[in-house]
């Protein structure tokens, strides 16, 4: 199982160069969002529409020192949280994720 994160430009950079990623919403909400492989575009959809500038993040949940819950969402679908920050030697790839002519995140063949 490999856990998803879209991640903007500024919060990429800054964890390349601190060694961990921890997205503002780690200290407002206290756990950083993913997903899983199939609800992946309707989460980039809905949150990412026309915005530029996004990575899509592979993470593997067994190199976190953090705790990982499947949590409900309003839509009745259990998302994983990530309980604190991601050390990058989780993160197993990175894909720049570019906008199709009609705004939407185009995400990567199998990833």
């Amino acid at each position: 199982m490999r856990l998803y994160h879209i991640a903007r430009r500024e919060d990429w950079e800054r964890a390349r160069e601190v060694g961990f990623y921890a997205p503002a919403s780690l200290e407002r909400e206290g756990f950083i969002h993913c997903s899983l492989a199939h609800p992946l575009q309707a989460v980039a959809d809905a949150l990412f529409r026309g915005e530029r500038g996004l990575w899509l993040l592979v993470i593997d949940p067994g190199r976190l020192g953090a705790e990982v819950r499947f949590e409900d969402a309003d839509a009745g679908e259990a998302y994983p949280h990530i309980y604190g920050p991601v050390p990058l030697s989780a993160i197993e790839r990175v894909f720049a994720l570019p906008l199709g002519s009609d705004g939407r995140v185009v995400l990567p063949e199998g990833f």
